[in-house]
């Protein structure tokens, strides 16, 4: 009996270590990502001059909407938050209405080569940018979109992410319940709109919302055909500070920082169950 409870007290004490360790691991490394975002904030309230006094210290004894007033005074930041937002949203919307068509199709119909072309779509996830983006900026040239936000959105609706989140979803939905709107001969949209809808809504919204704040974040593409700066999107615009001042621009380059991060943070901080759980779900079927 000793020796048992011994063994049982051993192991709970190790436990106890490798979960404090764990948790200091995790600890440093949640430090490491927020120390730009708490270093962004503060220099954005900072005099030009206390920026890079003390790089650890993110309070000072001067605060000031300077930087935030010279920033909104280089560019139009409404018309800024307008293109950015449009963009966000259209894409987020086009990406959710085919990812959700797409995911029905794999789940609820069978047609021949389903498995093969679901492989596929995958696939193309882990095909890099820089394969796609010399044809999609080709083709939306010709087109006549660059330097239009059209450009910006349409080699962007749709997303095999977007389909694998949402077929993973529909996979926990008893196949009872579509066969019973099968036997009322309700048409597939019905199926969709009063069946399968309702049930995977929050998987849709936090995917929604994924593809949002990517969108919101993008810069690459953007910057490859938005050439006007009345065109602009935040980040677009937060580089026209880092190239033009550069290190004397500082505190305006992070005043930009916090107003771009403002709504897709808000939108997280609202919705993180849900981002999170459609995350894990992901992984309960394959």
């Amino acid at each position: 009996m000793k020796t048992e409870e011994r063994r049982l007290h051993s192991g709970t004490a190790r436990n106890k270590v490798n979960a404090i360790f764990a948790h200091l691991i995790l600890l440093i490394l949640v430090l490491i990502m927020l120390y730009p975002v708490a270093f962004a904030v503060g220099a954005a309230f900072k005099p030009q001059k206390e920026i890079f006094s003390n790089v650890l210290n993110f309070f000072t004894a001067n605060p000031t909407l300077a930087n935030f007033k010279r920033a909104m005074e280089r560019v139009d930041y409404l018309k800024v938050v307008w293109n950015t937002f449009a963009i966000a949203f259209c894409v987020m919307a086009f990406k959710v209405f085919t990812s959700f068509l797409c995911a029905y199709a794999f789940v609820f119909l069978d047609f021949p080569l389903k498995r093969l072309f679901y492989f596929i779509l995958i696939s193309t996830m882990f095909i890099p940018f820089t394969v796609t983006m010399i044809p999609n900026y080709i083709t939306v040239s010709k087109l006549g979109l660059r330097d239009n936000i059209i450009g910006v959105m349409l080699p962007q609706l749709s997303d095999a992410m977007g389909i694998m989140l949402l077929r993973q979803q529909m996979r926990t939905i008893p196949k009872s319940l579509i066969e019973v709107g099968k036997l009322e001969k309700s048409s597939h949209g019905t199926i969709m709109t009063q069946i399968v809808l309702p049930i995977v809504k929050p998987g849709i919204i936090s995917t929604a919302i994924i593809f949002f704040i990517n969108s919101w974040n993008e810069y690459v593409w953007p910057r490859l055909i938005l050439k006007t700066d009345k065109n602009y999107t935040l980040s677009l615009a937060l580089q026209l500070f880092v190239d033009s001042e550069a290190g004397s621009g500082m505190g305006i380059c992070m005043a930009m920082c916090v107003l771009s991060m403002i709504i897709p943070l808000i939108l997280f901080i609202i919705f993180q169950r849900q981002i999170m759980a459609t995350y894990a779900s992901s992984g309960i079927k394959g």
